[in-house]
């Protein structure tokens, strides 16, 4: 049986997890925006997590993944942030919207800054929306070939949601041990939560070569690994078990779980929260009574 849990790559989760990599590093945003982009920031003296509604339309679509607020005494810059994992042209319509919206709330600046995983989806995102006459909307975009690759371990530590990032955009790629090493290292000194999420998300997008190098090097006692982080890898293992069987009772039920009640399920390690899940989940009229 593999020691590192084995990892079911869900768009939703996935998707929530790169969220979660910004709302907690908000300065992630910018400086993307700034190093990977080269776009010109306004000075500012804190980045944070702003609200997300930018209208008052109840559809999904007309909700931002996140918006991070650039402050200097006041508003300077909003950033609506939007993952995209797969094409959504109902939602990739909504991008100026969320522009327009947010400028007129915060009365300043405003931008749209698309994060995706694969360079197929950062062409699509790329495409121009002609609006109407003479008036034409581009998100800004951050690809894989937008993001660096991450392999020194001092580097990642300095900044590990980046790490993360990295091993999300090359982890398939010829350096996917060296980047998933560097980036589970970075998360040694996280909390607990964000560890297991990261590392979670890191297993995830790493080849399987390089899931099995370091699965190698995790066991062999002499690695930089410590053996709480380990043994916390295997108790995700046997949480991820539990917390899919929830979803599969569900599911055989007929109870759709919205993407926040999949994530909240998925990300939870506590083995007593998950048995009562369980036993919860054949007998609910509704996911909402799960919780």
């Amino acid at each position: 049986m593999p020691l590192l849990p084995s990892v079911t790559a869900m768009p939703s989760y996935e998707h929530e997890g790169l969220i979660r990599l910004f709302r907690n590093r908000p300065e992630l945003a910018p400086e993307l925006l700034r190093d990977a982009l080269s776009i010109e920031l306004p000075a500012y003296s804190e980045a944070r997590v702003e609200s997300a509604d930018l209208t008052d339309l109840e559809p999904a679509e007309r909700r931002a993944d996140l918006v991070v607020l650039l402050v200097d005494g006041k508003p300077v810059l909003g950033i609506v942030l939007e993952v995209q994992l797969s094409p959504d042209p109902k939602k990739r319509r909504s991008w100026p919207a969320y522009v327009v919206g947010l400028r007129a709330r915060l009365e300043c600046p405003a931008c749209v800054i698309v994060v995706t995983v694969t360079e197929a989806m950062a062409r699509w995102a790329r495409e121009p929306m002609v609006l109407g006459p003479g008036n034409v909307f581009q998100a800004l975009v951050v690809g894989p070939s937008a993001v660096p690759v991450i392999e020194d371990v001092a580097v990642a530590e300095r900044d590990p949601e980046m790490a993360i990032l990295s091993a999300l955009a090359h982890g398939q790629g010829p350096h996917a041990e060296q980047i998933g090493r560097a980036a589970l290292l970075a998360t040694l000194h996280l909390s607990s939560e964000s560890q297991l999420l990261y590392c979670d998300l890191v297993l995830t997008a790493i080849s399987e070569a390089a899931r099995a190098a370091l699965e190698k090097l995790m066991t062999s006692g002499t690695y930089e690994f410590q053996s709480d982080f380990v043994r916390k890898l295997i108790a995700t293992g046997e949480a991820k078990g539990r917390a899919h069987a929830i979803l599969a009772v569900l599911e055989a039920r007929g109870l759709r779980a919205s993407d926040e009640a999949r994530v909240r399920i998925l990300a939870c390690t506590d083995s007593a929260q998950l048995e009562a899940w369980i036993r919860k989940a054949v007998a609910i009229t509704s996911v909402d009574e799960l919780f």
